[in-house]
């Protein structure tokens, strides 16, 4: 039991936020077909959402167009998503069992961080409403206005946490972005299904797939065990 219940044994988890800890996956739906009213784009149900999301967002919006966004079309194309997530967001609450999970691991000494790829400004704050910020040894949100994928916000998060073994590292996410920000470091990664990708999007990266976040935390102790 020592590998489960104590931070120097147990495995380091970097959580992801969007689709992952926060369950925003209706409200990102609900924003992403109001922005397509008003860009002219035809509505998306969740399963084609599932199917087609990815990281680089503007590579979405080319599986839906047939081209690349120019910068100028996506940098509308961000703002009016934006506008419409941020109308819903507050509505949305965590995951099924995150709290507890949080709760529970920080209280048998067990290490866990969180990196997205949300704006740092908005996140600290919303972290802080859902009373979990004090269960992360580390919050990053996005500080740039670059919207490439996690991997080098990875080494920057991970050289942040003094410490904290590589090898013991397991990062928890909705999106295959987050596998390769994992391997990027030389991590793990187990990929939750209730966000942002369908299951054999997630399958396809080659790491364990779950559908609950218990079912995640679990893996993430035995890979590491």
């Amino acid at each position: 039991m020592g590998k489960l219940h104590h931070g120097a044994y147990g495995a380091h988890i970097v959580w992801d936020w969007n689709g992952t800890l926060l369950h925003d996956i209706d409200a990102v739906i609900e924003a992403t077909n109001a922005s397509f009213l008003e860009l002219g784009l035809e509505p998306i149900t969740l399963e084609r959402y599932r199917e087609l999301y990815c990281v680089p967002v503007p590579r979405f919006y080319e599986r839906l167009m047939g081209r690349l966004p120019t910068e100028a079309e996506w940098l509308v194309m961000d703002a009016v998503f934006h506008k419409h997530y941020g109308a819903r967001v507050d509505a949305c609450a965590l995951a099924e069992g995150a709290a507890e999970l949080l709760a529970s691991r920080q209280t048998a000494g067990l290490t866990q961080s969180l990196l997205s790829l949300a704006p740092h400004e908005q996140l600290v704050p919303l972290v802080r409403r859902h009373g979990i910020a004090e269960r992360f040894t580390r919050i990053d949100g996005r500080t740039d206005g670059s919207h490439t994928g996690k991997a080098e916000r990875m080494v920057r998060h991970l050289a942040e946490l003094p410490g904290v073994d590589p090898a013991r590292i397991v990062v928890i996410g909705d999106a295959v972005d987050d596998a390769v920000a994992a391997a990027h470091v030389g991590a793990r990664a187990v990929l939750y299904t209730g966000g942002s990708h369908c299951r054999a999007s997630l399958e396809a990266a080659g790491v364990p797939v779950v559908d609950t976040l218990t079912e995640a935390v679990a893996t993430a102790e035995g890979l590491v065990a």
